[in-house]
């Protein structure tokens, strides 16, 4: 299904003749512009503009699409003001990274919830996906965690280190740290998502230790469950661990992550007054307990 706010893109590169103009009036960046227009392309299957290096034209592909766009937005707006004597609940979205627990999800939203009359939409995705969430205004704010960049204001919330996970009866569960030699023949399971799956590889690689690999999944609960039942071993942040499932340190493996509330100034006004940022720093800053 084509988005409305791709469709505004095209509107916006027709009637200015640019996409850094379109940009401009669509108040978003000329790469989003470019972007959304590649998207649009692909889901049609048809070339839409004829690109020079001083204006952009039509195909006959994008004049046959135009008038259906004006109609579709010229409705959109029709059912927009048929609804503007209706003054809708504050609506707050918020990226979350898919590798943060679902049990500190849980704590996020009940706070979020808690004596709040605003309208709250949870959107998870990678951690490497979570700027672009808010450079396209799709969220109000990101939860995870976030590099520092432009215009992003960070509110760090708490930082875990990474640990080796393995069932509670495992032989080694009992040590206060774990050598690399010590895991030569234990079974892994590679946690897709994980935003430090490529130093864990490196970490590995440059001892001379190749698992064998049980399991991949991109689910972390799913990863969980396979070490609880022993079907192998993992390395995860801290704020994973769980009843049933055991957690030390690698040696020399000092890797951490840090966990921010992320927002940029558009948004700031709106996390603040309807409490949602005060409600998910209440509940975070002081760490991963619950």
């Amino acid at each position: 299904m084509i988005e409305r706010h791709l469709l505004r893109y095209f509107l916006a590169v027709v009637d200015t003749g640019t996409f850094s103009q379109a940009a401009v009036r669509c108040g978003v960046s000329q790469p989003t512009v470019s972007s959304g227009i590649a998207r649009l392309e692909e889901e049609t299957g048809e070339v839409l503009f004829q690109r020079s290096s001083r204006r952009v034209e039509l195909t006959r592909a994008g004049a046959r699409l135009l008038p259906h766009a004006r109609s579709i937005e010229v409705e959109f707006l029709k059912a927009q003001n048929a609804l503007s004597s209706v003054t809708p609940a504050a609506l707050v979205r918020i990226g979350v990274a898919s590798t943060i627990s679902t049990d500190m999800q849980e704590r996020v939203v009940t706070a979020c919830l808690r004596d709040n009359d605003c309208r709250i939409e949870i959107v998870e995705r990678r951690p490497s996906e979570l700027k672009s969430l808010l450079d396209r205004a799709r969220v109000d704010a990101v939860l995870g965690p976030i590099e520092k960049s432009a215009n992003l204001e960070l509110l760090e919330l708490f930082s875990e280190p990474y640990l080796m996970a393995m069932p509670d009866t495992h032989r080694l569960a009992q040590q206060d740290s774990v050598g690399s030699e010590q895991l030569e023949d234990e079974p892994m399971l590679v946690r897709r998502q994980c935003e430090a799956l490529s130093r864990v590889s490196q970490y590995f690689t440059a001892r001379g230790v190749r698992p064998f690999m049980a399991a991949r999944s991109a689910s972390d609960d799913v990863i969980m469950s396979y070490v609880r039942a022993g079907l192998g071993i993992t390395v995860i942040p801290q704020s994973l661990a769980r009843q049933g499932v055991a957690t030390c340190p690698l040696e020399d493996f000092k890797l951490s992550r840090t966990i921010s509330l992320g927002f940029d100034p558009a948004s700031r006004e709106r996390l603040f007054r309807t409490g949602i940022a005060d409600r998910i720093l209440g509940e975070l800053s002081a760490g991963v307990a619950g």
